[in-house]
């Protein structure tokens, strides 16, 4: 198993901190988790941190959130390791508003020969030949037609 590459060293107030907040039990079940992967990760303790493995077994929790717990208090700080944020990435959007009615308009058409209805890969490619797109997924068709009240057939 590799060396751990990020490393927990708490004070002792920011011991007795989050040793607070998990002994009250205020807060989100995901803050108290994320306090306990910190006081078990913390290597300034008596015998050392726990690997991230059994702080994972022991709180239910994956290897890979242990890792990004740490990584976090390391790199931004405790209070940003405790807290959630969500990603601020914004992916453009793959149709506008003419590729969404090209869309409606074809799964409202009659479906091409020896088909009975329109499946959403058969939209995806005919949407690809149409050179609406140039590449599109299934997942966005089918909640653009969700999103719009149709459905293919």
């Amino acid at each position: 198993m590799p060396a751990k590459r990020y490393r927990v060293r708490l004070t002792e107030e920011e011991r007795k901190d989050l040793e607070g907040q998990v002994n009250t039990g205020t807060g989100s079940a995901r803050r108290l988790r994320r306090a306990r992967i910190l006081l078990m990760a913390d290597e300034a303790q008596a015998g050392g941190g726990w690997c991230d493995a059994e702080i994972a077994k022991a709180l239910g929790a994956h290897a890979r959130t242990v890792e990004r717990v740490r990584e976090r208090c390391v790199t931004v700080g405790i209070e940003a390791a405790l807290t959630h944020t969500r990603s601020k990435r914004k992916r453009p959007r793959v149709l506008d508003g003419a590729g969404e009615a090209r869309l409606v308009q074809l799964a409202c058409s009659a479906a091409p020969d020896g088909q009975e209805q329109w499946t959403l890969q058969m939209l995806v490619d005919k949407l690809v030949e149409l050179e609406v797109v140039a590449r599109i997924s299934r997942e966005t068709v089918r909640t653009t037609l969700k999103k719009t009240k149709s459905s293919p057939g």
